[in-house]
């Protein structure tokens, strides 16, 4: 049985017949132009629908992909968290038992005058005279209040130091501040004279707390 002979393609006749066409009578055309043309347009109808179509679903693909990537990084988050919950539920804790503590140490309205009386036996105690004793006006913080004293006190070096350890004692929060140490011109021994400010603070009651806190929301209803 003889092997079949594939037919023999005439490549210049081929060429021959893409040479002189006529745009104008496209049906005049041999067969090779027109179905290489048929099949250009073809692919041109393809990839423009490629465009039209595939570029669309393959760019909400990738939006996809992007959204999930984004909800996977948020669930490890979240995942941590929830490990870590205990942990943090235990530092709140040990955060309001420390808050607990440090409130205890402020006193309240009724209490202040007898802090007051305790910075000035303070004093009294290391020698020292009080020469200036005097309140200022509270100045009303978030939850607390806090009462500045203007202090002038006449004594040796080694008893001021004495007196602020004593101060800083006290069982209620009292500091110093803005202290300025001179010599005591009318003195002939050699006594100093310190200015400072005693600060002390008090926690503010319920009925101040709302008092705050409605003249808060008028103020802020007011710029409407």
């Amino acid at each position: 049985m003889k092997a079949p002979v594939l037919p023999s393609i005439d490549f210049r006749a081929v060429l021959r017949d893409f040479q002189n066409l006529n745009p104008k009578d496209v049906g005049a055309w041999p067969v090779v132009p027109r179905v290489s043309v048929l099949v250009g347009v073809l692919l041109l109808i393809l990839l423009a629908g490629w465009f039209l179509v595939w570029v669309d679903q393959l760019e909400a693909l990738q939006a996809k992909q992007r959204t999930e990537l984004k909800l996977r990084e948020e669930f490890v988050v979240k995942k941590k968290q929830a490990v870590n919950l205990d942990l943090y539920i235990q530092q709140l804790n040990e955060i309001d038992r420390s808050f607990g503590a440090l409130l205890k140490q402020l006193p309240n309205k009724s209490e202040v005058e007898s802090l007051l009386v305790e910075i000035n036996q303070a004093g009294m105690g290391r020698g020292l005279q009080f020469e200036l004793f005097k309140p200022g006006a509270e100045q009303i913080k978030d939850f607390y209040a806090e009462l500045p004293i203007n202090v002038r006190l006449t004594g040796t070096y080694h008893d001021f130091g004495a007196f602020a350890g004593d101060i800083g004692k006290l069982s209620r929060i009292v500091t110093l501040n803005n202290v300025a140490i001179v010599i005591n011109p009318q003195s002939k021994d050699g006594t100093l004279v310190m200015d400072a400010i005693t600060k002390t603070f008090r926690y503010l009651d319920e009925e101040e707390l709302a008092a705050k806190k409605k003249a808060a929301q008028a103020a802020k209803g007011g710029k409407k």
